[in-house]
């Protein structure tokens, strides 16, 4: 025992040393941010022979847990070789679901959500995700956002707000109401244009004005929608960070000695951290994303969290603890190179052993893994089924080429984004809105509903469409008609300098 304890700190000094660049694309590219439309039907997973057998989310729930393999370790053989071996063989959930969803079939990494149409990692009592990312807990109608959380409602095209409602087109709102084209504010209400207030009132470019003269000066903004998508552009993209010290970037909150991190809170001693923590403190995050709650001793960890300590290069762990290039485990206990086991321990490659036997063989692997190089890495890009141009680490850096992706084996869509084209439906592009948006003689915004019969397509060549949860928000708040494919829109929120 006390080498894998000598292994751990091996692991842990090369994580905390890796560069922003590689963290993002070795550890960013194994959370999806599309769906797709496979023979099974909607599934995380594209077309191709990396993921191995697929099954449905409510069939998974039945079969496809605490799949035990007897074949065990072979000392011979390198442990990643093993291990795809296994995670070839092993079946995947079309979707990750987890608890019960409502009105959410196209959505993946959700829990406990009542109406989501293509978001991810949305859930905890939330109601009408649409577009939206790292969302969670009591928050309805969110619509193009990242992370949005803590009893929040009406919240449009956003990053980071918390505890608000009626927040359209800004970034870090804590605590206010009715606010656009803001940033860095907390208990504001009636706010355009704004920048780091606290407790202000209609406002217009930091400049505070009559209750009567601010309503004069918004309608008049508001009608100007040609230029709302030049306005959230210019939004301030520096998060300022709260309650925190000795920390570096943006954005994170009541933390202590944190080091390249972004959207973080309640963190203690981290490097390469993204979307970490929330509430409840959490310590020793090292390039960790999306992951948190109570959790503490992350190494290259993504999609992890609610009360797991001391996991190693692992993806989807809950409820567990020292657990090692693992996946889609929960309240599971000291296992290495494991599959999809729930209340399990002491297992290596899917098979179970005695305590004892359990640390020897892990000894021996992780020797053996040492030797050959692979003792801190992360999953090999070979392992990865997802195509890296739409998942997290493409949507925080697009910046990676195709030669670059794809000279370390990861994977890449070429073709344009593919949307369900019904019979006789026409495409458009963007310069045909103002056909079917415009202000009538009364002054009253309004959206031809025959754009839902439309598909559009953007100066990028992708292709989208508006759906009806979208054009009751747009109608409703009268917001214009987006002009970007929703995964540039989501890429845009997760911006900053």
């Amino acid at each position: 025992m006390p080498d894998i304890k000598q292994r751990e700190e091996k692991i842990k000094a090369k994580r905390k040393a890796t560069e922003w660049k590689d963290f993002v694309k070795e550890i960013g590219s194994r959370m999806t941010a599309n769906i797709y439309k496979q023979d099974i039907g909607l599934t995380r997973y594209p077309k191709t022979s990396r993921h191995g057998a697929l099954l449905s989310v409510d069939e998974y729930r039945k079969e496809g847990r605490n799949i035990m393999h007897e074949e065990g370790v072979n000392l011979a053989q390198p442990f990643f070789s093993q291990l795809t071996k296994l995670y070839l063989s092993h079946p995947k959930p079309t979707l990750n679901q987890l608890g019960k969803n409502e009105n959410a079939a196209y959505s993946d990494s959700i829990f406990t959500v009542n109406g989501a149409y293509l978001s991810f990692a949305v859930g905890d009592d939330s109601e009408n995700m649409l577009y939206s990312f790292a969302s969670y807990v009591f928050v309805k109608n969110a619509i193009n956002c990242v992370f949005v959380t803590d009893t929040c409602d009406n919240i449009f095209s956003c990053t980071d707000v918390t505890k608000s409602f009626n927040i359209f087109y800004s970034r870090y709102i804590n605590n206010s109401s009715n606010i656009r084209f803001c940033s860095n504010m907390t208990w504001c209400h009636e706010c355009l244009f704004c920048d780091g207030l606290l407790n202000a009132a209609y406002n217009i470019h930091n400049k505070p004005l009559s209750k009567e003269m601010y309503f004069e000066e918004k309608e008049k903004i508001l009608a100007q929608k040609a230029e709302f998508a030049k306005r959230h552009e210019s939004v301030n993209k520096n998060g300022e960070s709260l309650g925190s010290k000795n920390m570096q970037w943006q954005r994170i909150i009541f933390s202590e000695n944190v080091e390249n991190g972004f959207l973080c809170s309640y963190l203690k001693d981290a490097r390469n951290a993204f979307l970490v923590s929330w509430i409840t403190l959490c310590s020793n995050f090292y390039d960790t994303m999306e992951a948190g709650f109570g959790s503490d001793d992350f190494y290259a960890v993504i999609q992890a969290g609610t009360h797991s300590n001391n996991v190693y290069c692992s993806n989807y762990i809950n409820h567990s603890t020292n657990i090692y290039y693992s996946f889609n485990l929960d309240a599971c206990s000291y296992c290495l190179g494991c599959i999809g086991l729930n209340n399990k321990s002491f297992c290596i490659f899917n098979k179970e052993y005695s305590k004892d036997e359990r640390f020897v063989l892990a000894d021996k692997i992780f020797a053996q893994m040492e030797k050959d190089g692979d003792l801190w890495k992360f999953f090999p890009a070979s392992m990865n089924p997802f195509y890296f141009n739409d998942t997290l680490a493409y949507l925080i850096d697009d910046t990676f080429t195709k030669e670059e992706v794809l000279k370390d084996w990861y994977l890449r869509r070429d073709e344009e984004i593919k949307v369900d084209i019904a019979d006789g439906a026409d495409v458009i592009t963007i310069k045909d809105f103002n056909q079917f948006q415009w202000f009538d003689t009364a002054g009253k915004w309004n959206i031809n509903p025959e754009i839902l019969k439309k598909v559009i397509q953007d100066n990028k060549w992708n292709y989208y469409k508006i759906v009806p949860m979208e054009l009751d928000f747009l109608q409703k708040y009268w917001l214009p008609l987006p002009e970007l494919h929703r995964l540039d829109r989501i890429k845009l929120w997760f911006k900053f300098k």
